[in-house]
């Protein structure tokens, strides 16, 4: 009976993988978000309490 080799892969290059692959998930999304959902222009305007202005 020969006996069979199981090569694992070492926990941290396991890891390395896994954050490798989730961080370029993250990073295309974000990507993505910012290239298709751009924002329309509107007019804002806001009021700072305590300040007058001069006529």
């Amino acid at each position: 009976m020969a006996k069979e080799q199981h090569h694992q892969m070492p926990s941290l290059f396991r890891f390395l993988t896994v954050a490798g692959i989730l961080g370029a998930l993250v990073f295309g999304g974000l990507f993505l978000a910012a290239v298709l959902l751009e924002p329309g222009q509107r007019e804002m305007s806001t009021s700072v309490p305590g300040v007058k202005i001069r006529r």
